[in-house]
């Protein structure tokens, strides 16, 4: 058992820590989040835990003793340096630089533990699977900060999972995907935990066994929705309280903070994932559709002052909350004092299963051995604003750029949009 009694969060967005680690008796000190929307929310949901805001600001508030040096720090500094949907200037951007600050108030946190007579507090934090591959060696930099070592780390391509046994601190880090964890939804996120020498974060983070296949590799074709394994929900269309719901995939793409802008994105334009069909109209996914497919509970962004845009871009920046509990349960209910493993010192790479010897294989995919399949049509909000559904000219237009650019497009989705838009049979798109 891992004995952890209480945590910091930076970056706290919509405060997914909290969500999750409270019920498992673990208890926020403080929060720090300056964005106004998310400021607000923290203020109406969680009026009794004080938010710090700037986290610049957090270490010299720890060195003060102004606030306590919890036993966890929690964070995902901002994935935007490192995503598709940013930058990508990684330590070049201001947003990437939060990330170093992330280590001071580590650093900052085990002084005062150590001075008090405590052990080196353990974090954990979340990001954006681009950080692997960020030009600037982001995750390089990251690593060896943490570790305590005096240069950067460099290899060639940094593996989706592995072990770092560093001169002050041990890390972990493994990219898993949310729609093996019961929500549908295709949100693969890099997840790093670490402590002091003692502890050792692979115990928590992997999980061994057998080989075990993937649970979509006899799927088909998803992009076009022919999923044809008996392992897998294969229902595309059900009645739902007297609506006639159609889906395009039985999980969904990656919500991003942008979705409630930028719905028709091409990913989701062409394959329909972000899409769905109540009788025989297409709109997009609810605000309560975007919770429940993060883990959260229905209306839990829904706050005085709410827009649905401000809802989708918070719920699309937090944490998918299914692998999170994961994770946390593991470390809760965890001895990760002694080695399982025999990695270290110094950084240990791996992908897929690696086999351990007697122990069978250490499991570094993207799945876990208890993994949960779920399908979109458990989630559906059948309430849905009239605003969502997609108009007319809304419909063409996705025709239109579908055409354009001789994309492929989900087939159902394509009849769907000819029928939303008055194109179809007659029509001048072919």
């Amino acid at each position: 058992m891992t004995d952890i009694r209480t945590f910091g969060s930076v970056c706290s967005g919509i405060e997914a820590a909290s969500f999750v680690l409270r019920p498992l008796h673990i208890r926020p000190l403080w929060l720090s989040e300056n964005a106004p929307f998310p400021s607000g929310f923290l203020k109406m949901r969680y009026p009794e835990i004080p938010n710090l805001g700037d986290m610049n600001d957090v270490p010299q508030l720890l060195k003060d003793e102004v606030i306590e040096a919890p036993d966890l720090l929690c964070g995902g500094t901002p994935c935007q340096a490192f995503s598709l949907a940013g930058w990508k200037n990684g330590l070049e951007d201001h947003r990437g630089l939060l990330t170093m600050k992330y280590i001071d108030i580590l650093n900052e946190m085990y002084c005062i533990r150590i001075r008090k007579g405590k052990g080196r507090a353990l974090f954990f934090w979340e990001n954006v699977e681009g950080v692997l591959t960020d030009k600037t060696n982001a995750f390089g930099c990251f690593l060896s900060g943490l570790a305590g070592m005096d240069e950067p780390l460099e290899v060639h391509r940094w593996s989706s999972s592995g072990v770092l046994h560093g001169k002050i601190r041990n890390i972990a880090w493994r990219v898993m995907d949310a729609k093996y964890f019961g929500l549908p939804q295709q949100r693969r996120r890099i997840y790093v935990l670490g402590g002091g020498t003692d502890f050792y974060p692979e115990n928590i983070l992997f999980d061994t066994g057998e080989v075990v296949d993937d649970p979509y590799k006899d799927s088909g074709n998803l992009w076009f929705g022919q999923e044809m394994s008996t392992s897998i929900p294969r229902e595309l269309t059900r009645a739902i309280e007297g609506n006639d719901i159609e889906i395009f995939r039985t999980y969904t793409d990656c919500l991003y903070a942008a979705y409630g802008t930028k719905w028709n994105g091409n990913a989701a334009a062409f394959n329909g994932s972000l899409f769905v069909s109540q009788n025989g109209r297409l709109r997009r996914l609810t605000p309560i559709e975007c919770e429940r497919l993060m883990g959260f509970p229905d209306d839990y962004t829904n706050i005085e002052g709410a827009s649905v845009t401000n809802r989708y871009r918070v719920t699309g920046n937090s944490w998918a909350v299914n692998v999170i509990r994961w994770i946390m349960r593991r470390l809760k209910n965890s001895d990760a004092s002694v080695p399982v493993h025999q990695f270290g010192p110094g950084l240990t790479l791996f992908k897929d299963f690696v086999y351990i010897g007697d122990k069978g294989y250490l499991n570094a995919t993207a799945y876990p051995y208890d993994f949960r399949l779920a399908n979109l049509l458990d989630f559906i909000d059948v309430f849905p604003d009239e605003k969502l559904y997609i108009s007319k000219a809304g419909c063409s237009g996705i025709l239109r750029r579908k055409f354009e650019r001789k994309a492929r497009m989900n087939g159902r989705l394509e009849a769907v949009l000819r029928i939303n838009s008055q194109l179809w049979p007659h029509d001048r798109y072919g």
